[in-house]
This record gives C-alpha cells, sequence and structure tokens, in this order.
C-alpha cells in the first residue's frame, strides 16, 4: 500500500498548472474547521487559487455530495463516507490524511477523572452529551466506545447508548451562534454535565468556555478517528492540488498545530 507521503508526491508529479482563476470547493468535516480553513489560505496564497470552504457534519456532506451539490475535495472525519463515494464511482482513492482521538469535555463543578470516567458517566444524574451517530463520525466514536463500555461492564455499553443526548451533528441539532465553538456554546448553556467529542474540539471548546475541563479517555475505552481525504470524480486539477497540499509537509504541519496526529503516525 502506498504511504501518504508518497501519495502526496504522486499528486503533486501528475498536476497540470492550476489556473487562478479556478475557485476550489472544498466539504470538510465540522472539526476540521480551523484547520483546513488555515491551510485553504495557506493554498491560495501560495496558488492564487481561491477554496471555497463548506464545514458540516461529515454524514451530512456525504448526503450533500450524493445529492448533486458541487463538491471537488471532501475531507471527511472517517474513511466511510469518502470511501462510499469511491465506491459509487463518484470520487478516486481515498487517503488517510490525518488522526484524532476522543476526549471529555466536563463541567467545572463535575468531579471526573481519567480512572472514574466511566462510573460518572454511569451515574443517573450525570448527563452525558454526543454528536449524532451516522450524520457525525464523532458520534459513532462516541457509541464505539461506549460498545466498549460493554466489555468492561456488561450492561454499561446500553446504559450509556439509552441515556446519550445527541446534541451536535444531526440535520435539526441547534447551531452555535456565530462565533462561538458549538460544544463550548452547548456547555455553556448547561445541556450537558460531560460531552464526548474530538480532543481537538475539546480544545477549541475550552477557548471558549474558560472553565471547562478535559478528561482524556481511559486507555481501555480509547478511540481513535481515522480522516479520510478524496478528490470527487470529475474534479479539475486545481482541487487536486489542493488535496496535495493538504498532504504535504506543509498542510500536515498545520493540522499538527491544531491537535491532530499526522498521517504518517
Amino acid at each position: 500500500m502506498r504511504t501518504v507521503l508518497a501519495a502526496a508526491a504522486v499528486l503533486a508529479m501528475t498536476l497540470a498548472p492550476a489556473r487562478a482563476s479556478d475557485t476550489v470547493i472544498l466539504f470538510a468535516a465540522g472539526s476540521l474547521k480551523a484547520a483546513l480553513g488555515e491551510v485553504a489560505a495557506g493554498f491560495t496564497k501560495e496558488t492564487g487559487n481561491p477554496v471555497s470552504t463548506e464545514f458540516a457534519p461529515s454524514g451530512l456532506l456525504r448526503q450533500r455530495i450524493e445529492a448533486g451539490e458541487p463538491a471537488q475535495v471532501f475531507a471527511s472525519a472517517n474513511m466511510a463516507h469518502p470511501k462510499k463515494l469511491a465506491d459509487a464511482g463518484k470520487a478516486g482513492e481515498v487517503v488517510l490524511f490525518a488522526r484524532n482521538r476522543l476526549c471529555a469535555i466536563v463541567q467545572p463543578g463535575l468531579k471526573a477523572s481519567t480512572d472514574t470516567l466511566l462510573d460518572v458517566m454511569l451515574d443517573d444524574a450525570v448527563r452525558v452529551g454526543t454528536s449524532t451517530p451516522k450524520a457525525d463520525p464523532s458520534g459513532d466514536y462516541a457509541f464505539a466506545l461506549f460498545d466498549k463500555a460493554e466489555g468492561l461492564k456488561p450492561g454499561a455499553g446500553e446504559t450509556l447508548k439509552a441515556k446519550a443526548l445527541q446534541l451536535t451533528g444531526g440535520p435539526d441539532s441547534a447551531p452555535a451562534p456565530e462565533g462561538r465553538n458549538q460544544y463550548g456554546w452547548v456547555m455553556s448553556e448547561n445541556r450537558a454535565d460531560l460531552f464526548l467529542t474530538y480532543c481537538t474540539n475539546a480544545l477549541l471548546a475550552q477557548k471558549d468556555t474558560p472553565g471547562l475541563r478535559i478528561v482524556q479517555i481511559p486507555e481501555p475505552l480509547a478511540v481513535g478517528a481515522d480522516y479520510g481525504l478524496t478528490v470527487l470524480s470529475g474534479a479539475p486539477a486545481p482541487a487536486e492540488a489542493l488535496a496535495g497540499y493538504i498532504l504535504s509537509p506543509k498542510g500536515q504541519a498545520v493540522l499538527e498545530g491544531y491537535g491532530f496526529a499526522p498521517a504518517a503516525q
């Protein structure tokens, strides 16, 4: 199998010269908004090609692409959504371009640590928030964590799935006000006592809402997130160039700066 960096090199060598008038249309997971927003700006500065960005839950973006919206590059918070497009002939090869993991955001008054996290989540008085499975991979990863909990404590997985409040990432989820981080806002509105989301989102939520604490997931419950990148079928050369830039050392350095693990690890 080709490595991620080898794939980037192949893209770079096969690109036709980009025209400055070509706008690249990037659809990307909401958790990538800050990082890929910066990557897109760097790409435009270097190539002259503007990038139109759309950030939303990956599953909803995939549905929009399937419905005919004109995306050219798709950066998903999992490998499954772009692979489904590739299997249907709507996209090319799917490449792993970043890794993430789950963390817990907790309210200031909630006593929780890595060692006690599972017991805290199982407490009937503690409201556990997640994103929406199927629409947003973050929700799928949270439910995968619940499945791991089942192996540690019989009944824990089903209990957590039943009590989980799916507060973000769905088609009807309330959006945060302009300028607010979605997860920081949800917690500031006291809609959950503990929220499972990507560690990168947790850092942004903490900046948005000082006082929130980040608790690392214990190893037996840990869930990693592989992010997949693809170029949609028929996309022009500048779209290939943007994909190559995301995979390049410059793009990877930006992602790492926002807390994502490099794809090559």
